[in-house]
């Protein structure tokens, strides 16, 4: 019965330490991978046709404005507009290294993270000739 006793307790407190290492190296891997993000900022503004975006730091782009149908998303990358399926594969140390989808909606304009940026999904509001300024990190003052 002490044996017993004993065991559960050493199971327990293994468990909670396993816990307590697996939490810190979740920590440590987000932490690196903001490290490994670079800097860019991108202002982007919803038109009547579509949308156009000015580059203000990160990428080889400085203006984009292109037209959106039926809410398709537009890839974008550190050199422009892209395909998702044939993303650049030349990599310049200068330039931020992101790529993103961006999509026009009827009242919203939806981001989706793929490659160097902390975020995954981003979404917000934005007015016809309005204007939003996004980073790495996602929604940002100008």
């Amino acid at each position: 019965m002490i044996t017993k006793f004993v065991n559960s307790k050493l199971i327990i407190k293994s468990l909670i330490i396993i816990m307590i290492l697996s939490a810190s190296i979740e920590i440590i891997a987000q932490e690196k991978n903001q490290l490994t993000l670079k800097d860019f900022k991108i202002v982007i503004e919803k038109t009547e046709t579509g949308i156009k975006m000015q580059s203000l730091n990160g990428s080889a782009w400085t203006n984009l404005t292109f037209s959106t149908n039926n809410d398709k998303p537009q890839a974008i990358d550190e050199y422009g507009m892209t395909d998702l399926g044939k993303v650049s594969t030349k990599k310049d140390s200068n330039l931020s290294d992101f790529l993103f989808t961006i999509t026009k909606t009827e009242a919203r304009i939806v981001l989706q993270g793929f490659e160097g940026t902390a975020w995954t999904n981003l979404s917000f509001t934005l007015t016809e000739n309005a204007k939003q300024t996004i980073n790495q990190f996602g929604m940002t003052e100008n």
